[in-house]
């Protein structure tokens, strides 16, 4: 009998727990006719509310329940990376607990890989239905960015809906880096994957833990990790306001000596000044960032710290 792990990240998920449960276990039938069991992974991101005890209410219940309960807020980079650790099965999906992700595809995810040889099916949003305008139109443009300025295959509206084998479960576990982009590493490891497309699906209960900030702090991690674009374009303005500088520098010498006021034209002055200051310190920035994220790498700290499992 073959084993599905499945991975659910949890983050104050109180309400939505036993409501994935209930709805994941409808595949009962599935399962049946495919000789295949099913372990389900919790990792609790370190939730203050009690999400704990509603797992352990359902591992009492079912046996094939299990957690993995941080000792604090890791991301859910980390609860994904631990998920995969933890799961021992022949397949693995990670699934979001709020059924955004619906357990209703797994059937035909599963026939993908099982009859038609693919290593992953993923899923994506053909529809941004209930999401804020500003956040989907920032979101499709990273997108967009990331298709120019990076090698690595990020499609748009990708979810964290994904269906994977064995091996490519051991890939992405090869790949211990601390600062974590999963969707980038996914297209960075290859294997061959099928696209299911779906339109969005609302929350049931709750409210998402994804503001605006930590998405962009997300988006500038994807960046990061799997583009050095930034740095060519950092050099690339530094070669061009070199040039506007020793250009503005001939038209002040031969103003100065065709009319000879060497003190007119100063506010403008000042404004080149500011402009280029201003591109120097932005220019540090992006370095200042690659830096930081080697900084972490050389640290070496665990991804996450575990404070309790079953």
């Amino acid at each position: 009998m073959k084993l599905l792990s499945v991975i659910v990240p949890c983050y104050n998920e109180e309400e939505t727990v036993e409501d994935f449960y209930n709805e994941f276990i409808k595949n009962q039938t599935f399962f049946d006719q495919n000789d295949l069991d099913y372990e389900v992974i919790y990792i609790d991101d370190g939730s203050t509310d009690h999400t704990v005890d509603e797992i352990r209410k359902l591992h009492e219940r079912d046996p094939k329940v299990h957690m993995v309960s941080f000792s604090r807020n890791f991301g859910k980079e980390a609860g994904m990376y631990a998920g995969f650790q933890h799961a021992k099965g022949d397949y693995v999906v990670t699934m979001d607990v709020d059924l955004q992700d619906p357990p209703s595809l797994l059937p035909e995810m599963f026939r993908y890989i099982t009859e038609e040889g693919y290593d992953s099916v993923a899923t994506r949003r053909v529809t941004r239905k209930g999401e804020p305008p500003i956040r989907s139109f920032f979101a499709r443009r990273f997108y967009s960015l990331m298709r120019h300025i990076s090698k690595t295959e990020i499609v748009d509206g990708a979810r964290d809906y994904r269906l994977m084998t064995r091996q490519m479960v051991d890939a992405i576990l090869s790949m211990k880096e601390y600062n974590r982009f999963t969707k980038g590493i996914y297209g960075w490891i290859g294997f061959q994957t099928k696209w299911l497309e779906f339109e969005n699906v609302e929350r049931m209960k709750g409210t998402t833990k994804w503001s605006f900030w930590k998405l962009l702090l997300y988006s500038i991690e994807g960046i990061v990790g799997f583009s050095t674009a930034p740095l060519a374009m950092a050099a690339i303005l530094g070669i061009i306001f070199c040039v506007v500088a020793f250009l503005m520098i001939l038209v002040i010498v031969i103003k100065t000596l065709a009319f000879g006021d060497p003190t007119s034209g100063w506010p403008s002055m000042i404004c080149i000044f500011l402009l280029v200051s201003g591109v120097q310190l932005f220019c540090m920035g992006i370095i200042g960032e690659y830096l930081s994220k080697a900084y972490m790498e050389v640290k070496d700290r665990p991804i996450y710290i575990s404070k309790e499992e079953w």
